[in-house]
């Protein structure tokens, strides 16, 4: 298998991040992999760190509260609300950070993602669009180190989709 390059662009006049990342999978089971909590367990968080769901209803309306547990015993409660899923091709989500009960942390900015699936051949495109209230609240997000921690999940993805 090809390991892949992440591409990512940050429009700042637009308030939003554009990540691009290509799998060596059928989208059948690319479309598995981001949207069943157990599998998303496995690949979604940056090693060390570990994602551990509490609770997953994927449907419109409903969320996936889970938390991002450190290798120290820390960790961080995220909360994604699914807002329009159509099968196969894109969902729509509000992504916060939270407490263990779902309660917005509001010292933290909202992200809006737009993920669309797409199969050519062999291969699925996730082209991901994430959009943020204010400048400000994506320059955060930037500082916490997104980019490199959403990187080496994806990575973790690849290596998932390889052995499955």
């Amino acid at each position: 298998m090809t390991k892949r390059e992440t591409a990512f662009s940050k429009d700042t006049e637009n308030k939003k991040l554009t990540v691009v990342r290509t799998f060596d999978a059928p989208l059948e089971q690319v479309w598995k992999a981001w949207t069943t909590s157990e599998i998303l367990d496995v690949w979604w968080a940056p090693k060390p760190y570990k994602a551990q769901t509490k609770s997953m209803d994927f449907s419109e309306g409903g969320r996936w509260l889970y938390l991002m547990a450190g290798p120290t015993g820390d960790g961080t409660w995220c909360r994604v609300d699914f807002n329009t899923i159509i099968p196969h091709k894109s969902i729509t989500t509000a992504v916060m950070f939270c407490d263990e009960d779902g309660n917005k942390n509001l010292d933290f900015p909202v992200m809006y993602w737009k993920k669309e699936f797409s199969q050519a051949g062999d291969t699925t495109t996730v082209n991901i669009e994430i959009t943020f209230d204010k400048i400000a609240d994506m320059e955060a997000i930037i500082q916490m180190g997104f980019q490199e921690g959403f990187t080496a999940g994806l990575g973790n993805l690849d290596e998932y989709l390889e052995s499955h």
